[in-house]
């Protein structure tokens, strides 16, 4: 769990550098949003965000309470909850079972594979613990604010900048074909600015 929280402390600290509001992230994030993507309660989430440390829960403990998350926070089209029976259906199982493992139990890994599919979870959602759960959560957040910092980050990550950097080393035909490429995007960009204007 230690790495969980190193990895969680690294995002965080980098969010709080481009949010400018190091330490205060819960201020800049959408904390019921995280939690509802996580299955893991606004406050414990609040705490994360703080640098906080939480409670180990056990895996079967984490399941039940995933699996009672969903039930409170999902909902059907109709927006009434899910019973017990339609979630067991979902699951491939029966009520009785659903409610033996809200109880006492740990459901097999298919279904709660199938719970997770249906409603558009994340693959750690009932099993990953809260840092990592968070962690994950994160990322294209991290992402997203980090690419409207730097737009050109995306042209770095995908070897542009490297592909320039080779074109002393190209043959005529490669840098033609880069010449075009790079034509194509000019002219795209000029018909845009003469369409605003």
């Amino acid at each position: 769990m230690s790495d969980a929280y190193a990895d969680l402390a690294d995002v965080l600290r980098r969010l709080g550098e481009l949010t400018g509001r190091p330490g205060r992230l819960p201020e800049a994030l959408d904390v019921a949003d995280l939690s509802r993507r996580t299955g893991v309660p606004v406050a414990v989430v609040a705490e994360l965000l703080d640098g906080g440390r939480v409670p180990e829960t056990m895996l079967a403990q984490r399941v039940r309470q995933r699996l009672d998350f969903i039930r409170e926070h999902r909902r059907r089209p109709d927006g009434k909850r899910y019973s017990l029976g339609e979630l067991a259906a979902i699951a491939g199982t029966s009520r009785q079972w659903l409610s033996e493992w809200r109880k006492s139990g740990m459901p097999s890994l298919a279904h709660i594979d199938r719970l997770r599919r249906f409603f558009g979870l994340s693959a750690g959602f009932f099993t990953a613990d809260e840092p990592e759960a968070l962690h994950e959560a994160l990322r294209p957040v991290l992402q997203s604010l980090e690419a409207e910092a730097d737009p050109l980050l995306r042209l770095r990550q995908n070897g542009l900048v490297r592909l320039a950097a080779r074109a002393p080393q190209m043959n005529a035909h490669q840098l033609a074909t880069l010449a075009d490429l790079a034509e194509m995007i000019i002219s795209a960009e000029r018909v845009e600015d003469a369409g605003r204007t």
